[in-house]
């Protein structure tokens, strides 16, 4: 059960849209796969989704991080799956230990520890989602047994046509909560909010997602005229560098805070709890370097009374799906759920299998082996843009 090889590969997933918000606009979604081999011959795959704005990663980077790191040797003699956890538990990539804020190299970390799992797992006929209950930590919540997940909509900040288009197709679809982004340059939001609120009506649960665009200084007058809309929560206003500023400023804003690119490693989420600069944390697998660190994160939100999100990048394939689908299945008490958009947001998967959520953003949860989802050769090659095989027998 010793890691025998790894596979790295670049992969460009199509979008189906320009993705659109204050802090960047994309049409293809370079994103890490990695491919696990055991001395078995079992294989699994992971996935994680640098990016230079959230955790300061490129693709380059990403290979360069695990190009020099030793997994069959930190990984040791597994010989099961829930020793490959502990194992996974014992160890981080140099580059994270090295970041103060802990988030450099997370997205590589993520790819990594998903395609053990997902290897090691199959290998003894155990879900992933099974790894959950291993890692006890004191404020963490857990099913009993895996639960329906229900997602979350999100509406980017688009032309006034879009967008109606965009809040009538939730509305339809049975959605219960409804992201928006604002703070965009040129956009009026308090009158978006206004467009939207009517389409979605007053019963939806609307949050709004500002990605850095104010700064400390203006904003409680950005956010006050769009308090009368009722929004729930308000996801990283300011830029991560005025962070700070949120301690004095959450108070007043009448709306609970959710950090985003200022919680992307367990340093930040300790830092915030400490100094009070937050209501909710957003916790995504990429972002936070897998299952095991974001547990961890959403341990200490639970021991320090704050709320959690799970989130995810757009453009994410079925692989990191597959990962927050196990993940949501089983921490009680999540906030909100963001993920599985698979077929509404990319063109291309790698993987055979569609669990992109139904009707109202429901999903059940995954079972199988692994991650629970089937890699398609094919499609990862189409979608590769280049390749590195790491050996280690």
């Amino acid at each position: 059960m010793t890691v025998r090889s790894i596979d790295l590969y670049h992969v460009a997933v199509p979008l189906k849209s320009k993705i659109k918000h204050a802090s960047h606009e994309r049409t293809v979604s370079d994103n890490l796969v990695v491919r696990v081999v055991l001395a078995s011959g079992q294989e699994g795959y992971g996935e994680g989704v640098p990016r230079p704005y959230v955790t300061g990663e490129s693709i380059e980077s990403t290979f360069a991080a695990l190009s020099s790191f030793d997994v069959a040797r930190a990984m040791g003699q597994a010989s099961d799956f829930s020793s490959a956890v502990v194992a996974l538990t014992k160890w981080t990539l140099p580059q994270i230990a090295d970041d103060p804020r802990g988030m450099f190299g997370n997205a590589a970390r993520c790819a990594l520890e998903l395609a053990i799992l997902d290897a090691y797992g199959r290998a003894s006929g155990r879900s992933l989602g099974e790894a959950i209950p291993i890692l006890t930590e004191p404020g963490l919540a857990l099913h009993g047994r895996p639960q329906p997940v229900r997602y979350s909509g999100a509406i980017t900040a688009d032309s006034e046509k879009k967008e109606r288009i965009s809040a009538f197709k939730m509305w339809v679809y049975g959605f219960a909560q409804v992201k928006i982004k604002v703070g965009v340059a040129g956009q009026d939001d308090p009158a978006r909010m206004g467009r939207l609120r009517k389409i979605l009506g007053r019963r939806m649960d609307l949050r709004i997602d500002a990605n850095e665009a104010w700064r400390a200084g203006e904003l409680l007058d950005r956010v006050r005229p769009l308090k009368p809309y009722r929004p729930t929560a308000l996801e990283q206003p300011v830029p991560h560098a005025e962070v700070r500023a949120l301690t004095d400023l959450r108070p007043q804003l009448g709306i609970p805070v959710m950090l985003d690119e200022s919680l992307c490693g367990f340093p930040d989420a300790v830092l915030s709890a400490e100094t009070g600069t937050a209501d909710l944390f957003n916790v995504r697998l990429s972002k936070c370097g897998g299952i095991i660190p974001s547990l961890r994160i959403a341990a200490l939100a639970g021991r320090s009374r704050l709320g959690v999100q799970l989130g995810c990048h757009p453009g994410e394939t079925g692989l990191l799906s597959a990962a927050g689908r196990h993940f949501a299945s089983r921490v009680a008490g999540l906030r909100y759920v963001e993920g599985s958009y698979d077929r509404h947001v990319i063109g291309a998967n790698v993987i055979a299998e569609d669990i992109t959520f139904g009707y109202g953003g429901r999903a059940k949860p995954l079972s199988g082996p692994g991650l629970g989802v089937t890699v398609d050769p094919e499609a990862l090659r189409r979608m590769t843009v280049s390749h590195k095989e790491i050996r280690f027998d």
